[in-house]
This record gives structure tokens, C-alpha cells and sequence, in this order.
């Protein structure tokens, strides 16, 4: 399966970090295309062209929670968001979860490994959308 991502971080070793360890779980064909925080995040998300999003918490000019909900206002089908953070109190998890809309939780940080029992299931029910031909319009759990 073809996954084309949306890899947001202030850290350009951090994105490269999260793109090296998503091609080596073998879960997809990642593709990539990068910001370095949440405004130009907003400014090169295109719902058509983007398959999933893998975004930080905190980030200059526009954090990961703020752009996840602006995501969410602008999207026609859900596109799946992984939020890769340092931050993992429960508060933090919640606020992520239930308030912005994210899908998946990573905290940093984390190996190939611990990456790919997060977002396996999130790809599974990607597979099966896909498969079935129809949108992932909203997971049925969300993975914490």
C-alpha cells in the first residue's frame, strides 16, 4: 500500500528521524513531504493529496493541537493523524485525543519497533477502507 504523509515537526532531524523509522516498519510505501511547524503545515496540507499526518506537539508559530483542529475543519474525508511528542501525561494525551481529533499517540522517544505497534492498526484500517473502496471517514477506536 501507497501512504503519502504530511511529516510536521520544528525539527528537521526529529522529521527525518520519523521518516526513516516509518520506512523501516514496512507497513507501506511512505512518501513524504515535510513543515516545519503547524502554519506551513496548514499551507501545504491538501486533503486530496495527503493520506496521513504525523505531527508534534510543540512547534513554533502554530502547535500540533491548534493545526490538528484546523485539519479537521478543513478536511472532506478524515485523514488519519499520529501526534509523535515528548509531552504523554494523561491530561496531554486526552487534550490530543478527544479534543483535537488526533487518531494516534506517540510519545518520544521511541524505536521502529515501538512506532510500528502504534500505528499498525491505524494502517490496517487504512488497508481495509481502501480495499473495500470506500473513505476512512472515522476510525472506529482511536489508538493511544
Amino acid at each position: 500500500m501507497e501512504i503519502r504523509a504530511l511529516v510536521v515537526d520544528g525539527s528537521k532531524t526529529m522529521r527525518n528521524l520519523v521518516m526513516r523509522s516509518l520506512r523501516e516498519t514496512k507497513l507501506a510505501q511512505f512518501s513524504f513531504f515535510e513543515a516545519g511547524d503547524g502554519v506551513e503545515g496548514l499551507a501545504g496540507f491538501d486533503p486530496d493529496k495527503t493520506d496521513m499526518i504525523f505531527v508534534a506537539w510543540n512547534m513554533p508559530n502554530m502547535n500540533g493541537i491548534d493545526f490538528v483542529k484546523r485539519i479537521r475543519t478543513r478536511q472532506k474525508r478524515h485523514v488519519p493523524v499520529v501526534m509523535v511528542t515528548t509531552e504523554s501525561t494523561i491530561g496531554k494525551v486526552e487534550e490530543a485525543l478527544d479534543e483535537a481529533g488526533v487518531d494516534c499517540f506517540v510519545v518520544k522517544p521511541f524505536t521502529p519497533a515501538g512506532l510500528l505497534s502504534k500505528i499498525e492498526p491505524l494502517i490496517d484500517s487504512m488497508a481495509s477502507a481502501r480495499k473495500s473502496g470506500g473513505f476512512l471517514n472515522k476510525l472506529t477506536s482511536r489508538i493511544p
